[in-house]
């Protein structure tokens, strides 16, 4: 499985509760450019609508640009496949206070693109300040660790 994208902002922004694996449907040429690395999955979120999944403001530009329709939209909402008990249970995590679903990575999965996302709660001020904190100091510790190997 090869990671095609990676949201950074969703693991520091949301504590993660629970996750969940889907399919992406995607056009054409936004697999090419989708397994290219051509996505970006900054601010984008997964919303419900009428029992149905979509990933929502995650930006794909075309694979050829003068190859692709006038009517193409880089910011469109696309479907996520997900089973029907996986969606009901995320409905009703939706409807539970502070709670959101957020898009963790994109990846292939043999010829498949695949979304793996996440019921979240968001974090606090104080809360993003501990995690960077404890990220220095380890960061410190492997610093001091490598330098004595030496």
């Amino acid at each position: 499985m090869k990671t095609l994208a990676y949201n950074k902002r969703a693991r520091f922004d949301y504590e993660t509760l629970e996750k969940m694996e889907g399919g992406l449907v995607l056009l054409g040429c936004e697999v090419k450019s989708v397994k290219a690395g051509n996505i970006s999955l900054k601010g984008a979120f997964i919303t419900v609508h009428n029992g149905e999944a979509y990933l929502t403001n995650a930006t794909i530009p075309p694979w050829q640009p003068k190859n692709t329709p006038e009517s193409y939209d880089p910011m469109r909402s696309r479907k996520v496949l997900l089973k029907k008990s996986e969606l009901k249970q995320i409905y009703g995590n939706k409807q539970a206070k502070g709670l959101t679903i957020v898009p963790i990575r994109v990846y292939n999965k043999g010829s498949r693109v695949k979304i793996e996302i996440a019921v979240a709660r968001g974090k606090k001020k104080y809360d993003k300040k501990q995690a960077k904190k404890e990220r220095d100091i380890q960061r410190d510790v492997d610093r001091e660790v490598r330098g004595k190997e030496d």
